[in-house]
């Protein structure tokens, strides 16, 4: 089993800096990636940015520059500095990590998904 939970979601004002967390728990082999993705209000979910084990980053081309993604591989944890935050940039954020673990049949990756933590970015 492997949880993946997310925290530092908040309300901040226009302007401001949260910093998301993200930690994998339970049967971890090993991460393959980890990264964000975000939900508004009424849209579709999109990618934030993702990170891999190298170190290797993809962001969406549009929150270059003010928001970054790291990772502490010894404490499989992900994080998302955001600045210069904007009220569109409201919106449940999501944890996403692909994990290996073990199985009857050897090593297997697959997909995870945290609950989500809100980030309201309101005056």
């Amino acid at each position: 089993q492997v949880q993946l939970v997310e925290s530092g979601g908040g309300l901040v004002q226009p302007g401001g800096s949260l910093r998301l967390s993200c930690a994998a728990s339970g049967s971890v082999l090993g991460i393959v990636a980890m990264g964000w993705y975000r939900q508004g209000p009424g849209k579709q979910r999109e990618l934030v940015a993702a990170i891999t084990t190298g170190g290797i980053t993809n962001y969406a081309d549009s929150l270059k520059g003010r928001f970054t993604v790291s990772r502490d591989n010894a404490r499989n944890t992900v994080y998302l500095q955001m600045n210069s935050l904007k009220p569109e940039d409201t919106a449940v954020y999501y944890c996403n990590a692909e994990i290996s673990i073990a199985t009857a049949w050897g090593r297997s990756d697959y997909n995870y998904w945290g609950q989500g933590t809100q980030v309201t970015v309101s005056s």
